[in-house]
């Protein structure tokens, strides 16, 4: 019998020590020199491939995979990075079964689509692995721009700028940089500090001032950064997170599961991070798999994915959810939760079933409750505080295609501007031609 069964209650040390280190290990490891050149010859070269159309920072994927069958991975580097500086984490955290190799000439004949990804971590990786920066700076503009968030939008948006002559000063809440690349996703998935080294490997294009632990409202104002610099870019992504609406959801070990992901990616020792043995998490995205994967990850018995509609309408790749039920997570689709139970802490939760029509979503009178002593909600943030003067549209900062806010002056992407759709890659883009933007509204005669 296992320590997890053995143990009730939320606590650490669920496992043996050997069990964290296999559990946690890299997700899919990288492809060798050989593998990588394999793989390669099984693209067609598509003149109008439908994998670049797919990819929202618009990669040149047919000609970095060419570059990598002709023996040149550095090359196919310089080819990624120029339309993605993140291309060695979109490699890792990318649901590419979704864009690129879902409309693969290879998928769509045979079911086995090129290996995007894979080939581009191969690509980035041994570039990354030389220490190596692809890109230099352009003259100096004398132009000085503020970047709020250091997230995949800041750091696309700050690394463009600084490449075109602009000095940037790239502001942070948090004590590291990354945004949830380095607080907001699996650990499996980015094993070895990998985000980190991505930041610091960023920052050698030169030209970016880093400060972190200053946050937006609390130690800086948008109209001080307006003041003080010729253009200002937000990409501090949601800091707020939903309710659940639901009776007793103040109970102890009901949390946020973007708070457990982030604990979990910050913990030294993995076997000093409590959990539940009967675990349930509310959503239907990536942050709701991630939270439950890695639950059983860390000994938790039983884990229960619980979403509102039907699974098709889970924003979590049917890839993610298979990986998720492939670790004894189990998925319970059209419920709601209504009513958390429990003394103090939780220890059961009532869910409604559901009923999704025409006219919205429905709760049905019959219930059903759920076991648990741990609950995670990923259904979804929120903005937080708005800096005065910055028009919303759907509970996000309204932005024009260019990424330009209502203010004069100040551009937005990422999560907390409208279009932005939890994506690293959409982030990246967003954060990218709203610096192309910038560069052009700072050097127009």
């Amino acid at each position: 019998m296992s320590n997890s069964q053995l143990t009730p209650g939320v606590v650490p040390g669920r496992l043996p020590a050997e069990a964290y280190c296999r559990n946690f290990a890299d997700v899919d490891p990288p492809l060798d020199a050989h593998e990588a050149r394999v793989a390669a010859d099984r693209c067609y070269f598509c003149h109008d491939a439908p994998c670049v159309t797919a990819c929202p920072t618009s990669i040149d994927i047919p000609l970095f995979i060419r570059q990598i069958a002709t023996g040149t991975p550095e090359a196919a580097a310089r080819t990624i990075f120029t339309q993605n500086i993140l291309g060695g984490m979109c490699a890792r955290v990318c649901p590419t079964e979704q864009l690129c190799e879902e409309v693969c000439v290879r998928e769509v004949a045979e079911g086995k689509p090129v290996e995007i990804a894979r080939l581009q971590r191969h690509a980035t990786d041994t570039l990354m692995a030389k220490n190596l920066h692809p890109f230099t700076r352009a003259p100096a503009t004398g132009k000085r721009v503020a970047v709020v968030g250091a997230g995949p939008a800041g750091l696309a948006a700050a690394h463009r700028l600084a490449m075109l002559g602009h000095d940037v000063t790239l502001y942070d809440a948090r004590p590291k940089p990354g945004g949830l690349n380095e607080y907001g996703i699996a650990s499996y998935k980015t094993p070895g500090g990998f985000a980190q080294a991505e930041v610091e490997w960023l920052l050698m294009i030169g030209g970016i001032t880093l400060k972190t632990g200053v946050a937006l409202g609390r130690d800086i104002t948008l109209e001080s950064l307006r003041a003080d610099h010729d253009a200002v870019f937000l990409g501090m992504g949601l800091s707020g997170v939903n309710a659940l609406r639901a009776e007793g959801e103040d109970r102890e070990h009901v949390h946020p599961a973007v708070d457990f992901i982030a604990a979990l990616r910050q913990a030294e020792d993995l076997a000093s991070l409590p959990v539940g043995r009967d675990v349930v998490v509310i959503g239907g995205g990536m942050t709701a798999i991630d939270a439950a994967v890695q639950s059983k990850l860390l000994g938790a018995e039983t884990v229960t994915i619980v979403y509102r509609r039907g699974q098709e309408k889970m924003s979590a790749s049917r890839h993610e959810q298979d990986h998720s039920t492939s670790h004894g997570v189990r998925i319970v689709c059209n419920a709601a939760p209504v009513k958390v139970h429990g003394n103090g802490a939780v220890r059961e939760v009532e869910f409604a079933y559901t009923e999704d029509g025409p006219a919205g979503l429905k709760l049905l009178p019959e219930t059903f409750r759920l076991k648990a002593d741990q609950l995670f909600k990923a259904i979804g943030q929120t903005l937080g505080e708005v800096p005065e003067g910055l028009a919303l549209e759907g509970g996000k900062i309204a932005v024009d295609a260019a990424g330009r806010t209502s203010l004069s002056g100040v551009w937005a992407g990422g999560d907390c501007a409208t279009g932005g759709e939890d994506l690293t890659v959409t982030a990246v883009a967003q954060g990218r031609d709203a610096a192309i933007d910038i560069h052009a509204a700072l050097t127009q005669p």
